[in-house]
């Protein structure tokens, strides 16, 4: 029968060695990646003998291989087709679907099974394998270590065949604590660590805080061994993670501590190296307020991973929650690690301290913070002018989600990092952001002491106070005032400077603490350009060693009603796109109708004019012709979220523009049949090609003037800052050519005006419905803007649908001028149309030799 499956006989954190013939390295990239596997039971079936079960299982390996993986297990998809990738991506692995029998009473299990996957060398080999592991039915911290090897069943001279592959990994079944002992607390430390109250977990909260850790190396070390692996691994571990944690109830918990040197965030399935990971398992001592564990290391692993134990456990932890944050203590998680033998001992470690990073805070309940700096802001943050120019708007009040926002930093040089700022206390309370914008009613305008984090990193070398950064966060503490009233954020900035900046500072002395940071948020009703701006600059002297220039400091973020105000409007726009291609299409089709009915005026339609036109409705179909059949649709759905809603409406909007194109092209083909079809029509492509002739010079010499002029905007926004500040804009010459083709497709009516002038026409040749029609969709999105311009305060340019107030064409002068040209077009044809061609020249030109005028047979 089935018995539970599962979890039953499950490995996780497994390290492996071997398999280079599979997982080997490609020395293209040269990339190290960290070997890992994990077994899982799919299926478990009880057998006539009693503790033995039948089992099906898979294991997944995961190697520094750059090759895909392909798999025999029956839930997979088939075989993949496979094109090497150009660039290093960490796809390398292989599962293998196994079967065999587990005994609970020996605790051995054998498997066999297959798996498939590309070599090293590119070919698709298949492996046929048995595994055996030493998997104990109960298990503590000695026996938890499970162990064994995978080897090839193929022929040694097969190109199949590999070298066995030794493993090791962690088991928690039927686990059992063993060293869960807890020495006497840390004299005086009770009162300044926080207790678990309201039944809540020491294991769920260490899961939390367990992912980084900094170790701290005290004066000792020099003269006494510090390295908690007992060993000489090349360098001196500067991190330390919690992973793999397994809890027993909510207090006991079984965890691998690995210690790094570099601060990568840990993962709960990080692999079991076993010269750089220690097995933990402990508890939480509610008497003295922290969290009690007792470490082992990995003996004997040198040979083979296969003959790995657990042992030597020696080394203790200690864990503790403080109760209070200051702006030189940031890290709510602290604790110690030693060893317990005596320093001559083989193994013995110095005592290390550590604490959680500042920028991973968890809530404890009952944590609180305390203000050191508050006084040292108050002189220069209550300046009377700076206030009164603030004076009268309304801001984010200080529980507001608008006072946390991603930044860029700029230096003197030029130099750009980005980075995030967030609140950490305010006032007494941990802070909490309201998203709702409907406590903005009752802003407290009292002022407030607020506690922040800022961090930021570059990706080039970025100096300050004399160390150069680059690819390292840097963070910044920092504690003041903020006034609501005013959008004023005035603060005193602490840095760590670290052990190695200099070896002779004291621990209090270790904090750059002069420097003052100061933050500009702007009105909830700002107008367009309106961001956070701020600055962070040294109190030094400029020949202190830690003096920095001042660092400004800007950010993109919006509000969360702007961004509410720019989906609402992104909304109105998708509809008043679909109503302007819908008017167009009417319009046009009332054209065909009357020149139905009236087929003598069709050879006195201007081609170029419908020429325009028709390219107008062409282009967007070309330019975005997959829009029809692809679903992966454009960045404002990955930035506002809209998701399908906008996909479906665009689709729409493209099948919309299609027939409008459609049936002007039908117009078009029918006014050059009518003037094909006789030879008599000889006088109006004369015209015709007088007004080619004056239109084309006219566009072309206006397209060149919009290339110069975006030449010019690049060399403006070509400075470092600024083009940081204005990522969303994108400077590209294709999009300032599209809006000068709008332009020209709002003049539509010019080559209609021409023609009619050289040809001296008053034929009707325009239904008013076609060309008053036509004109007010043209210009319904400078009026649109222009409202906008006026009614609405702010709005996000990465959502613009219909008119975008900063592309071209689109400011509010244009969007007086454009309207204006395009009533004046339709007048003058109306006039034209009643009183010919040349109605609005002087007198003296109105006359001369005219073509006559000869009967059209429609070709209906």
């Amino acid at each position: 029968m089935d018995a539970s499956a599962g979890n039953f006989l499950k490995l996780q954190n497994g390290y492996f060695t071997g398999g280079d013939k599979i997982f080997g390295q490609n020395p293209e990239f040269g990339i190290n990646n960290p070997k890992s596997l994990s077994f899982r039971t799919g299926h478990l079936y009880k057998t006539d003998a009693e503790g033995v079960f039948k089992v099906y299982g898979s294991l997944d390996f995961q190697g520094s291989s750059l090759h895909p993986v392909i798999s025999n297990d029956t839930h997979k998809h088939g075989h993949l087709r496979y094109r090497p990738p150009r660039i290093p991506v960490r796809r390398g692995g292989i599962r293998f679907g196994l079967h065999g029998f587990w005994s609970s009473s020996s605790g051995k299990l054998c498997l066999v099974g297959s798996g498939s996957s590309y070599s090293i060398d590119g070919s698709f080999r298949n492996y046929n394998v048995v595994l055996k592991l030493n998997y104990p039915n109960n298990s503590n911290i000695f026996t938890s270590l499970v162990s064994g090897v995978l080897e090839s069943l193929d022929t040694q001279s097969s190109l199949n065949y590999f070298e066995p592959i030794s493993m090791v990994g962690i088991s928690v079944r039927n686990y059992e604590l063993t060293l869960d002992e807890c020495l006497n607390g840390i004299e005086g430390k009770k009162n300044i660590s926080l207790g678990l109250e309201g039944g809540r977990g020491a294991c769920p909260l260490l899961i939390s805080s367990a992912d980084r850790f900094e170790l701290e190396y005290g004066s000792h070390c020099v003269s006494v061994d510090c390295n908690p692996l007992g060993m000489n691994i090349g360098y001196m571990p500067k991190f330390m993670f919690l992973t793999g944690i397994h809890c027993f109830g909510k207090q006991s918990a079984q965890f691998l501590l690995r210690v790094s040197k570099e601060p990568h965030y840990g993962r709960y399935d990080e692999p079991l190296v076993p010269n750089t990971t220690l097995v933990a398992e402990g508890s939480w001592d509610g008497k003295n307020n922290q969290f009690c564990a007792t470490a082992c290391r990995v003996l004997n692993f040198s040979h083979s991973l296969s003959d790995a134990f657990i042992g030597d456990c020696s080394i203790k932890l200690r864990l503790r929650f403080s109760s209070t944050l200051s702006i030189k203590s940031r890290s709510n998680t602290i604790g110690q690690i030693w060893s317990n033998k005596t320093t001559n001992d083989s193994g013995y470690f110095g005592e290390l301290l550590f604490h959680s990073l500042a920028d991973k805070m968890i809530r404890v309940p009952g944590l609180k913070y305390e203000y050191t700096k508050i006084e040292s802001v108050k002189g220069y943050c209550l300046e009377k002018n700076t206030l009164k120019k603030h004076k009268g708007k309304k801001y984010p009040n200080s529980h507001s989600s608008d006072l946390r926002f991603y930044m860029t930093i700029r230096n003197r040089n030029g130099v750009v990092g980005s980075g995030y700022s967030s609140p950490l206390f305010v006032g007494d309370l941990f802070y909490e952001p309201v998203w709702s914008t409907n406590k903005e009613n009752n802003i407290d305008y009292t002022l407030v002491n607020i506690s922040y984090m800022i961090s930021f990193t570059s990706s080039i070398d970025f100096n300050l106070g004399g160390k150069t950064f680059m690819n390292t966060s840097l963070v910044i503490s920092a504690e003041g005032i903020y006034d609501a009233e005013h959008g004023r954020l005035c603060m005193v900035g602490c840095r760590d400077l670290g052990s190695k900046h200099n070896q002779n500072l004291k621990k209090n002395d270790s904090f750059d603490c002069e420097i003052r940071v100061t933050i500009q948020f702007p009105p909830l009703d700002a107008k367009r350009g309106a961001h956070v701006q701020g600055t962070i600059d040294s109190t030094r002297e400029r020949k202190d060693l830690l003096y920095f220039d001042p660092l400004e400091l800007s950010s993109n973020s919006i509000y969360t009603s702007q961004a509410k105000e720019s989906v609402w409007r992104m909304d109105l726009e998708v509809t008043m796109v679909l109503i302007t291609n819908t008017l167009a299409c009417i319009f046009v089709g009332l054209q065909l109708l009357y020149v139905k009915k009236k087929p003598k005026e069709l050879p006195f339609i201007s081609i170029a004019m419908l020429t325009v036109i028709t390219l107008g409705h062409m282009s967007p179909l070309v330019l975005n012709f997959e829009a029809l059949f692809v679903s992966n649709r454009n960045r404002q759905n990955v930035f506002l979220g809209s998701g399908s809603w906008l996909e479906v409406n665009e689709v729409i909007i493209r099948v919309i523009t299609m027939f409008a194109f459609l049936l002007e092209f039908r117009l078009l083909q029918l006014t050059w049949s009518s003037r094909s079809y006789e030879e008599t029509h000889k006088g109006i492509w004369v015209c015709e090609k007088k007004v080619l002739f004056l239109c084309l010079p006219l566009y072309l010499g206006g397209g060149l003037i919009a290339f110069f002029l975006h030449q010019w905007k690049i060399s403006q926004y070509n400075r470092p800052f600024r083009r940081a500040r204005m990522w969303y804009k994108r400077l590209s010459l294709w999009g300032d050519l599209k809006s000068y083709a709008g332009l020209i497709l709002d003049g539509f009516l010019l080559p209609q005006i021409i023609f009619n002038l050289f040809f001296n026409s008053r034929e009707k040749a325009l239904s008013p419905s076609f060309y008053v029609g036509t004109t007010v969709v043209r210009l319904l999105p400078h009026v649109y803007n222009l409202y906008m311009a006026y009614s609405s305060s702010w709005n996000f340019d990465l959502s613009y649908l219909y008119a975008n107030p900063r592309m071209d064409f689109f400011s509010k002068s244009w969007d007086l001028i454009i309207p204006f040209f395009g009533l004046l077009f339709g007048a003058l044809i109306y006039l034209q149309q009643r009183f010919g061609g040349r109605c609005f020249l002087p007198k003296r030109f109105r006359h001369s030799s005219a073509y006559e005028k000869v009967p059209v047979v429609s070709n209906e």
